[in-house]
């Protein structure tokens, strides 16, 4: 499908900052511009985010939004722990989840901008010796070592998630690794394959991937409530998980580093992130681009079926999903091309989304089962966000239904 003309840019924001019950008198009378031309009220925009996310039953939450490559609103909701009551704030570190494959994708293409990683070779000959014959893997890599496709699998694949692993090992008969399909041929969401990638890395560069990660991009950008583990600084202001009932299931302390989800960070930390990712800090814009460069075209109906045999989705095609190095993609939308990533966990519900031409962004992040209930109605209203794939995504209150169903 041809691309079709721009719109107007996405919203203008601006600055403000609370956590509900808040008094908003002080924003009467203050608007700002949607991408449709309208002009929406920063009062009105911000009951509908708080109302919202009340009448989701989300425990608690953080929004940000950029627009031009800045960082023009973010604002923060609820709670980050029920007993005893204490707010989110803005600085609050919560659980990223699968956000931080796409933040450690961006890492390993600064790996390949500097010549020091190849994302076209095949893991088994980028390793010193059998993946079996490492303690790490000499239970789960005992039958893939064997099969015969596995030397052509590469960290290309693996970061697309068409490896043709299945999300974790954990999840087989076996409880072993085993490829499903012929590599680079499907989309299969993977898990397993980011950690791969991770192991790969470690073993290339002789350090943890929290020292990486934190050397490479945390500590340059000053995103000082972002942890691939969980740090004590974050003591003070951390924000516990919370179930579809609001009940208490855990408290936010990810170790040890797994790049498929163990990040935990803030709304705020990742904008600084997009801003430095849009404005080619991180890597250069030639190597963003290679980064966000289709891997494999998607026409699933959901990302991941809630019944077999789901076959082929209108949306995909509608907007051109498909998977790059570590992020999804919107190749031909209203707005232009989009990245985006959700994050999945238990007590952690996530999304981020960023249009290229325009540069905006917006970052949801919570710390509820309940978060994805509210992400379509924020996009829509507060983003202008009418593109994003929401029933591939299982952003819909049929497929959340039923896929709480399938999980009991």
């Amino acid at each position: 499908m041809a691309e079709r003309s721009p719109s107007p840019c996405l919203p203008c924001f601006l600055s403000s900052s609370w956590s509900y019950p808040r008094s908003r008198g002080r924003n009467q009378g203050r608007a700002f511009a949607v991408w449709d031309g309208s002009k929406i009220s920063l009062e009105d925009a911000d009951a509908f985010a708080g109302k919202t996310l009340k009448d989701a039953h989300v425990t608690g939450a953080q929004i940000a939004v950029l627009n031009h490559g800045r960082l023009v609103w973010s604002d923060s909701y609820g709670l980050r722990r029920r007993d005893p009551a204490l707010p989110m704030d803005r600085e609050t570190t919560t659980w990223a989840a699968s956000i931080t494959k796409s933040v450690f994708a961006t890492y390993v293409m600064q790996l390949v901008e500097r010549k020091e990683f190849n994302l076209d070779q095949p893991v088994a000959s980028q390793l010193d010796k059998p993946l079996n014959e490492y303690e790490a893997y000499k239970d789960s890599a005992s039958e893939i070592v064997h099969d015969p496709a596995w030397p052509t699998v590469t960290p290309r694949m693996l970061l697309s998630h068409s490896s043709g692993l299945l999300n974790f090992a954990f999840m087989e008969p076996d409880k072993k690794m085993h490829l499903h399909f012929k590599p680079g041929t499907q989309f299969s969401y993977s898990g397993e394959g980011i950690n791969l990638v991770q192991f790969v890395v470690e073993q290339k560069m002789h350090k943890p991937l929290d020292q990486l990660m934190q050397d490479a991009i945390f500590t340059p950008l000053g995103m000082t409530r972002t942890g691939i583990i969980y740090r004590a600084e974050f003591e003070a202001d951390v924000a516990d998980r919370y179930d579809l009932n609001e009940k208490f299931r855990s408290q936010t302390r990810r170790f040890p580093a797994r790049a498929a989800g163990s990040m935990t960070t803030s709304a705020g930390d990742l904008a600084k992130f997009a801003t430095a990712l849009l404005d080619g800090k991180i890597i250069s814009n030639s190597t963003r681009a290679e980064m966000l460069r289709p891997v494999l075209r998607i026409d699933t109906l959901h990302e991941f079926a809630i019944r077999a045999n789901e076959g082929k989705g209108k949306e995909a095609g509608d907007v051109g999903l498909a998977y790059g190095v570590g992020w999804g993609l919107l190749t031909h939308t209203r707005y232009g091309p989009a990245f985006f990533k959700e994050g999945h966990g238990d007590g952690a519900q996530n999304y981020m989304i960023c249009f290229e031409r325009s540069k905006s962004c917006m970052i949801l992040l919570t710390n509820s089962d309940n978060g994805e209930l509210a992400f379509r109605p924020l996009l829509e209203k507060i983003l202008g966000d009418t593109v994003t794939p929401f029933e591939w995504e299982g952003y819909t209150p049929e497929y959340i239904e039923q896929s709480r169903k399938n999980d009991h």
